[in-house]
């Protein structure tokens, strides 16, 4: 069997593969370095839409701002949209939270399959060979002297690759979590999809109602990631540069119905939906995917003691709502190569990459209670906007303006977020038990759908939270501070929400409802912290 030696082999040739293959190759570029993919050819893949995060990270990191522009298409925010309770709802009387110009910060709507041709012929061209039809045989990580990788190309022929560092891009058939017994489910979030792409969709751009477009000022909403939004489960339209359109449905596991898995029954189940419907009236199905379980995580991500990492959904995956994905990969490979960099010119990474690794898992932590129990507050316009502006609101100031300026690589910041994990973490659980029981009232006594009909914000500001200064560099306390406007302007709404007049329902008159004395007022950020009920700031009981 022939034998070679590399520096370092990636493992899948997807998208975080090749991106790590040319940032890799950009910051040193003398390294030894192939990519082996699985797969000839580029295939469908979900996963097209980008925000913010991963937006910066193509264009600052990547240098594809060019690329971009003209070979894909620009992301025009995102946008949800909210039904009546029998489905039937027009589009243009639908309640909307979008907004009405492309945003500030410019993210992109991906065709996957082509960039990541490109990105193959981009490496190759770079340098980097990357060989398609190959697949990993064998993974003899050793700690002490190269790793082993058997490779089996196209013909049939096998190879033995030695490299000092293997970086494992491979996605969920992941070899190195396999062998590892790394891979770990997510009870607390149990969630199945179903995607296609999807030829002669209606342009929700062309419909007939003139005050319809007029009020979003014509600004092209089919570019956006349009969510329509249910109890438990949302349906997404997502634009394609090739002309066809991302189909797909999200939804808690126990709703799921097997039969959506073929083209007919997928379609049957979105045209069950009246303004879906109204724009598939005509549409025929590319091809169909769909998974069980969408969720998991990795018990490791970073080895730097053993010169090997994952990244992408080799790592973990979360949830496609606000479309992650391509975030993680941008936090991934940003400080895998700062390892692999760091550790080919001598310097020790092991407390490095141990922070890095941690500062990850946290990450995950954080990401996944924005969705673990909160599907079922989807389906109600009143609700979901402040969930909305909580979650994105904090995503750019906590997330976004930090990514900007580099801060995830500096040990002294990813130390200090990680003494400060647990609070964090303690207020994300606060908020996630505050949205669930605010959506448990709100089914019992009636008012779920209530404005689910001519409602809109469709201001960035209003419904996102997006502010001016993101990356310019602030001090701890002008964040501390927005972080305490968000949570308190979210919980204020939310108390407002809950207090409001109750639909009228039948109720026995020995259990006549009781208008509560809620608290009000700005609360410290400090009191936000710890297991408190948000609705009256007092300590959540525990038991023993």
């Amino acid at each position: 069997m022939k034998e070679r030696k590399l520096d370092v082999v990636i493992l899948g040739g997807g998208l975080a593969g090749t991106l790590l293959g040319r940032q890799l190759r950009m910051a040193k570029p003398e390294l030894a370095m192939e990519i082996f993919e699985r797969d000839v050819e580029r295939g469908f893949k979900v996963g097209e839409s980008t925000v913010e995060i991963a937006a910066n990270y193509l264009i600052r990191r990547q240098k594809l701002n060019r690329y971009l522009f003209m070979n894909q298409l620009p992301k025009n925010s995102l946008r949800f949209f909210f039904d009546n309770q029998d489905k039937n709802a027009p589009l243009d009387r639908m309640s909307e939270i979008g907004v009405y110009h492309l945003p500030p910060l410019p993210s992109f709507q991906l065709d996957r399959a082509r960039l990541e041709q490109d990105l193959i012929d981009m490496n190759i061209a770079e340098g980097t060979p990357v060989h398609l039809g190959a697949t990993v045989r064998e993974v003899h990580l050793d700690r002490e002297r190269e790793h082993r990788v058997v490779v089996e190309h196209r013909g049939g022929e096998k190879e033995t690759i030695r490299a000092r560092w293997v970086l494992d891009c491979t996605g969920r058939a992941s070899p190195i979590a396999r062998q590892r017994g790394y891979r770990m489910r997510t009870p607390e979030h149990h969630i199945a999809a179903v995607w296609a792409r999807g030829a002669n969709v209606t342009d929700m751009d062309q419909w007939p109602v003139e005050e319809w477009r007029a009020k979003a000022r014509y600004t092209p909403r089919t570019l956006s990631t349009n969510h329509f939004c249910y109890d438990g489960y949302w349906i997404w339209f997502i634009p394609l540069s090739c002309d066809l359109i991302s189909l797909g449905i999200v939804i808690d596991a126990e709703k799921f119905d097997p039969r959506w898995r073929t083209k007919e029954g997928f379609l049957s189940c979105l045209r069950a939906h009246g303004a879906p419907a109204s724009m598939l009236e005509k549409a025929e199905l590319v091809d169909v995917g769909s998974y069980a379980q969408l969720s998991y995580r990795s018990k490791k991500v970073f080895a730097g003691e053993e010169r090997w990492g994952f990244s992408g959904e080799s790592a973990a995956f979360t949830d496609p709502f606000y479309s992650p994905g391509s975030d993680f990969i941008a936090i991934e490979n940003d400080m895998l190569s700062d390892l692999v960099v760091r550790e080919l010119n001598g310097e020790d990474i092991r407390e490095r990459s141990a922070l890095y690794d941690e500062m990850v898992q946290f990450r995950f932590e954080n990401t996944l209670l924005l969705y673990s129990g909160l599907y079922k507050t989807f389906g109600s316009y009143e609700l979901f906007k402040e969930k909305c502006y909580f979650d994105c609101a904090s995503y750019y100031n906590l997330w976004v303006d930090a990514y900007m300026q580099d801060h995830h690589l500096d040990l002294r910041w990813v130390r200090t977020q990680l003494r400060r994990k647990d609070y964090v973490l303690s207020a994300m659980r606060n908020f996630n038990r505050f949205f669930q029981s605010a959506a448990d009232d709100f089914k019992k006594d009636g008012r779920y759908w209530r404005k689910n009909l001519g409602h809109d914000v469709l201001n960035g500001v209003e419904a996102f939270g997006v502010f001016d200064g993101l990356g310019k560099g602030r001090t701890r306390r002008e964040i501390n501070d927005r972080t305490e406007m968000i949570f308190n302007k979210t919980r204020e709404a939310m108390l407002k929400i809950l207090a409001d007049e109750r639909v009228e329902v039948p109720m026995p008159e020995a259990m006549p409802y009781v208008q509560p004395e809620l608290p009000r007022g700005p609360v410290p950020l400090e009191d936000f912290m710890g297991d408190t009920d948000l609705r009256t700031m007092k300590p959540v009981a525990t038991t023993t």
